[in-house]
């Protein structure tokens, strides 16, 4: 199983660096062409998304959480930050390991 990953330009360009395939997305439309295209992929495993495409297509995320066995569907804050009550990827980083990743102060 494979990752692909829809999110702006710059992250979608990171990840490719890393391996992963993926699609840029701005809108709502193109969100959710680059999910439905990602869905249809049989080697899709894990769906990389960043929270604001994930907010703009919220309905349809759900309706692939509750209908599909794959993919596995992981929101990730763009480079705009987390969004509001959402956690940091630092937070993600210090619950995923068990260590935290804070900066000290000199």
């Amino acid at each position: 199983m494979k990752f692909y990953c829809v999110a702006d330009e710059d992250t979608v360009r990171g990840l490719r660096l890393a391996g992963v395939a993926g699609r840029a997305a701005a809108t709502a439309g193109e969100a959710a062409a680059a999910l439905s295209e990602a869905a249809a992929r049989p080697d899709c495993g894990v769906l990389i998304i960043s929270e604001r495409l994930a907010g703009l297509i919220r309905a349809r995320l759900e309706e692939l959480r509750a209908g599909a066995d794959r993919p596995l569907i992981v929101e990730i804050p763009g480079p705009e930050g987390p969004m509001p009550g959402r956690r940091s990827l630092r937070e993600f980083v210090a619950e995923a390991v068990g260590v935290s990743l804070n900066q000290k102060n000199s």
